[in-house]
């Protein structure tokens, strides 16, 4: 039996790999818009490796415009407060770290269980500018919030829907 995270690491591989049955499943309780974004995966799809736990992150999604780190994160709840669990911090500061070096949009991917509609937000951590097209993308991305204390929140209401993630990558061209 699969841990409960595992099962939306893979659903969220199979979105991003424009998998047929799960974009169809996912896009049931959809607006059209949103359904209109996740059906383009089909078109444009990613290439996406689930990671070893000892990267600190789970999924790396690539394709030939954008690429991008892959943290997932689900709950019943509305907000993920990561002072709950100092490993959560950790791995934050790591993956920030660990992408400013390399230049890379390190990407939290939320679902919010039960939701109807799309369930995704899509985050970033505070960082450096990036250049070209992931530092266009990394400012539409919402950055994860930091207390005072010095520990990141995700509040799914803030984040940006996978699916305007999907239409805004959706929008390169492939005859350039």
């Amino acid at each position: 039996m699969a841990a409960a995270g595992d099962i939306y690491e893979r659903e969220l591989k199979y979105l991003l790999e424009g998998d047929s049955k799960t974009l169809t499943k996912m896009s049931k309780t959809c607006n059209q818009a949103e359904r209109d974004a996740y059906n383009q995966m089909t078109e444009a799809p990613f290439l996406v490796i689930r990671a070893a736990g000892s990267l600190g992150v789970d999924l790396v999604a690539l394709r030939w415009d954008f690429s991008f780190p892959i943290e997932v994160k689900s709950s019943v709840g509305d907000t993920l407060h990561f002072s709950k669990n100092e490993r959560l911090n950790d791995q934050a500061e790591r993956m920030m770290d660990t992408c400013a070096r390399s230049h890379v949009l390190p990407i939290y991917a939320y679902r919010l269980k039960g939701y109807r509609g799309d369930p995704w937000r899509i985050f970033t951590i505070p960082s450096e500018p990036l250049r070209g097209r992931a530092g266009l993308l990394q400012e539409k991305i919402p950055k994860l919030e930091m207390t005072r204390g010095g520990s990141f929140v995700m509040r799914w209401n803030d984040g940006m829907k996978l699916s305007d993630l999907l239409s805004y990558t959706g929008l390169s061209s492939y005859r350039e």
